[in-house]
């Protein structure tokens, strides 16, 4: 299943990763990318002429505006409801499915996220959560309200606005349509894998963020002249980023279409989580170095510091009672339920250096007891 609403990738100088394309090719979903007219040659040698969509203008050193309104006006022109814009360096998209992420290969999420907000007449705009804010340790809903969307966008055709300006075009519109009694939706169910901004080659590195450091404050400059009565600028990890209070817009509610019944059923589209068997190996491949870390079968390692190599070999219990503090992780199995999950070792690092891994529930024997550990 695929979309019902055109897909535009607007990208700038990146035919070379192409991340986005490469993705939506995958999933087997229609898109087109739109460039402008000096790059014609070097795009139309790696993707389909007919899936490029070439603008009338060249250089505007307005970042990436003019090539959002272009788009915007041509879906207008196909009599679209609605439009997708994305930025051209999306590795891939997931399904955030029981806190596990596994890819996704067809467009069938892009129509479940347009059939949701289809039901109400007040979504202005929708998007996917970024993979990196969604962890697996954490619980998610499947969606956010009124907050910015960005980088994977799902446009209202008909709202009375356009892009403007050169810096954080994203949360600008954001902003805008959210103080005039829109709602935004944010799907935690879909992230997306983009590549963090000011990382890649291409787009706008070289018109807008030549100074990364210097980039950072305009942007965030530009945000606060733009909203002063909702941003602020502050210092976090150690370079300047604009703060949005969005708390005011909590009262911003979703307004069903008149007359649309929801049906109370679950409905998946047809996906499905499928779980694929290693590939065959090769006996006349180059072998692989082995891992370091030994695993035993049905034993996932969420995270853990210390390689058996640099731990001590345990024969009794420590007592940890006289470390005011020490650094501490778990290993657990692999239901597909975070919660249903068992822990079958531990490790620990003190601050004299000491260090070890305490197995209490592996198959392969070797544990110590549960109950004396857990004291």
């Amino acid at each position: 299943m695929n979309p019902r609403y055109p897909i535009y990738v607007i990208s700038k100088g990146r035919w070379e990763s192409r991340l986005t394309s490469k993705a939506l090719e995958r999933m087997n979903v229609p898109y087109l990318i739109a460039i402008e007219p000096q790059e014609y040659e070097q795009y139309s040698s790696v993707i389909d002429p007919k899936k490029i969509l070439v603008a009338p203008f060249s250089n505007l050193c307005q970042g990436s505006v003019p090539i959002r309104n272009f788009v915007w006006n041509h879906s207008l022109s196909l009599g679209a409801e609605r439009h997708w814009v994305i930025d051209d360096n999306c590795r891939d998209w997931t399904r955030l499915n029981h806190n596990q992420k596994p890819l996704v290969n067809s467009g069938t999420i892009f129509r479940v996220m347009e059939d949701f907000v289809d039901r109400y007449e007040n979504v202005a705009m929708a998007g996917c959560q970024y993979f990196m804010f969604t962890p697996r340790k954490t619980a998610h809903p499947a969606f956010t309200l009124n907050t910015r969307i960005y980088s994977c966008i799902l446009m209202k055709n008909d709202i009375p606005y356009r892009w403007r300006n050169r810096y954080n075009e994203d949360t600008d519109i954001s902003i805008r349509v959210l103080k005039d009694g829109y709602c935004t939706v944010l799907f935690y169910a879909f992230p997306v894998n983009k590549m963090p901004t000011l990382t890649m080659k291409g787009g706008n590195m070289e018109v807008l963020y030549k100074d990364h450091e210097a980039g950072r404050l305009k942007m965030a400059k530009s945000l606060v002249n733009q909203h002063p009565d909702i941003t602020t600028i502050y210092r976090r990890w150690g370079r300047d980023q604009h703060l949005v209070d969005y708390s005011r817009f909590k009262h911003n509610k979703l307004k069903l279409k008149p007359g649309l019944v929801i049906p109370d059923v679950v409905n998946n589209y047809g996906m499905e989580i499928k779980i694929f068997d290693e590939p065959e190996v090769d006996p006349n491949a180059p072998k692989k170095k082995p891992k370091k870390r030994s695993q035993q079968p049905g034993v996932t390692v969420v995270s853990s510091p210390l390689e058996p190599s640099i731990v001590d070999n345990l024969t009794e219990l420590p007592s940890l009672a006289n470390y005011p503090e020490f650094g501490f992780d778990t290993e657990t199995t692999t239901e597909p339920l975070l919660f249903d999950r068992k822990i079958v070792g531990l490790s620990y690092y003190l601050p004299d250096g000491k260090k070890a891994y305490v197995p209490i529930r592996h198959p392969g024997g070797g544990n110590f007891d549960e109950e004396n550990v857990r004291r």
